[in-house]
Parts: structure tokens; C-alpha cells; sequence
């Protein structure tokens, strides 16, 4: 498994990649989330997951970001923007790897935390990243879950 930039040689398959029909409430497309990367450029980081040269999904980590300007203008952050595994990959460790991808990018930054959100109810990924480490802040973003994972 490996993490490559999407760029013109990769950017059709990594916008062909699906989630189940259920999980499609709970994350943006890829199309989508390449249209966010253009518009925050060096604050966002998309990338295409390759299990040799199959991709199997996509990743979007934020970077340094302005988490609530009006509560707290120096509350700054990093985390898991999108993560999105194709349907009939699902189930491999792909997101595993995916999240541990993006903690050791965080770490080579110096981020001392990693944020993700998450759609809660059926189909909602919250007990994966539980499972994984992350616990919740009591925070909401919109109407989604924030989590925290340390990563000292």
C-alpha cells in the first residue's frame, strides 16, 4: 500500500472511486474534495491510496487550519479532512493504513494532535476511528462528531 499525489496520470480513478450507496451520506465524493484542495491549496493534502498500482481510495488530511476564528482566532489544526475507501475494498485495512498515513504526516509536520470529524447514526464510521484511537472532544463541527487522536 502506498500514497500517491493525484495529479493528471491518476486523477480519473481517483474521482471513479465509490463508497457503499449506504456510506455516501457520510462523505463527499472525490470530485468534491479535489475541488477543496484547489481552493485551500497548501492547506490541503489529497491523496490517492494504491494497493500496487490498484487504487483502492482516497484521503484528504487538513493542514494548520483556523478551526473557529470567531471562538478562538489562534485555534489551529490538522487532521483527516476525507477518507474514502472504495466500496469493494472496504473491510482490507486500507483506511488503517490511510489514517496511520496521514498521523505520520501530521508527526513529520510537528503536529502534536489529529482531528477527523464524522457523520454519526447508521452507516457512520465514529467506532472506526474510536477503534483506532480517537476519542471525542465534545465539540461538533456542523452537525458532525469532532475527534482527537494524540499523537505523542
Amino acid at each position: 500500500m502506498r500514497l500517491v499525489e493525484v495529479g493528471p496520470e491518476n486523477v480519473d480513478a481517483a474521482v471513479a472511486l465509490r463508497v457503499r450507496p449506504e456510506q455516501e451520506k457520510n462523505v463527499a465524493p472525490v470530485v468534491t474534495s479535489l475541488a477543496e484542495a484547489y481552493a485551500y491549496g497548501e492547506r490541503a493534502w489529497p491523496r490517492l491510496l494504491l494497493d500496487g498500482d490498484e487504487p483502492v481510495g482516497f484521503l484528504m488530511a487538513f493542514l494548520d487550519m483556523q478551526w473557529n476564528p470567531a471562538e478562538d482566532p489562534a485555534d489551529r489544526r490538522s487532521g483527516l479532512w476525507r477518507l474514502n475507501i472504495s466500496a469493494d475494498a472496504q473491510g482490507r485495512g486500507y483506511g488503517r493504513f490511510a489514517v496511520a498515513a496521514v498521523a505520520d504526516e501530521l508527526r513529520r509536520r510537528g503536529a502534536g494532535r489529529m482531528y477527523v470529524t464524522w457523520e454519526t447514526g447508521p452507516h457512520g464510521p465514529g467506532e472506526f476511528y474510536r477503534k483506532l484511537g480517537f476519542t471525542e472532544t465534545g465539540e461538533t463541527s456542523g452537525d458532525q462528531t469532532v475527534g482527537v487522536l494524540e499523537l505523542a
